[in-house]
């Protein structure tokens, strides 16, 4: 198999989590009615401007974990030309719309993706509103947010995730139908919160089971701190721009 290569421009991602009095229903339309499209706007507006913009966006709504509990309720991903440059505060303090006032304040995770398998997942434009943003399920998603061990080589675990790892994943998915896979690195590990983010795709849960089922240990566990690392399923993204 050729090395992978990295996708270009920076794709980054805000984790979401609403505020304890806040409702999941609540969040959701907030974020979807009135935060999306507003968004949306100001990246036009700076892709006008000529300036460094958001050329995709999607947001992947998270379920409950076993215990009904939402550590993260979503994820934002942005995808840049450039890297944003790190706020001098988090976003949403002060609060610049609805949405904000209902969620913790959260920061940008720049990171490096990788497109291991490209199945198709098409954004179909709203026909009697806007065309976006817009929504898509049919699928699901199970998303790793990766945490590392403290003080590991970075590099090395970065090394064995892409030439080790992913190629272990990569043929288990193909094995039970699992249809998209990608991966993220962060751009600086050693200060985030998750060292990386793993996205497989499945036509049903039944392609998950299966995955869970026949995947094999490949050295992972030398540098993953799986106590902090969470796992996510999702059959539900929002699309602002496609």
């Amino acid at each position: 198999m050729n090395a992978l290569q990295p996708a270009a421009g920076a794709k980054t991602i805000f984790l979401i989590k609403r505020l304890p009095e806040v409702s999941r229903e609540e969040l959701v339309a907030h974020w979807y009615g009135n935060h999306m499209a507003g968004v949306v706007a100001a990246q036009r507006r700076q892709g006008e401007r000529g300036t460094n913009h958001a050329f995709r966006y999607i947001v992947t709504l998270f379920g409950a974990n076993a215990a009904g509990e939402h550590p993260w309720d979503g994820m934002a991903q942005l995808w840049f030309k450039e890297p944003l440059p790190v706020p001098d505060k988090p976003y949403g303090r002060p609060p610049r719309d609805t949405f904000q006032q209902k969620t913790e304040p959260y920061l940008p995770w720049t990171t490096t993706e990788y497109v291991v398998m490209d199945g198709a997942l098409p954004a179909e434009p709203l026909t009697l509103n806007d065309p976006f943003p817009s929504t898509r399920s049919g699928f699901f998603k199970v998303s790793f947010l990766v945490a590392a061990k403290p003080g590991i080589d970075y590099d090395a675990f970065f090394a064995h995730w892409l030439t080790k790892h992913v190629p272990n994943v990569r043929s288990v998915m193909e094995q039970v139908g699992g249809f998209r896979y990608v991966v993220s690195h962060s751009v600086a590990p050693a200060a985030e919160r998750y060292a990386g983010l793993a996205e497989l795709y499945f036509p049903d849960e039944s392609g998950w089971q299966g995955y869970r089922q026949t995947i094999k240990a490949d050295g992972m566990e030398e540098w993953v701190d799986m106590e902090r690392m969470k796992i996510f399923r999702s059959n539900t993204e929002m699309v602002g721009i496609p």
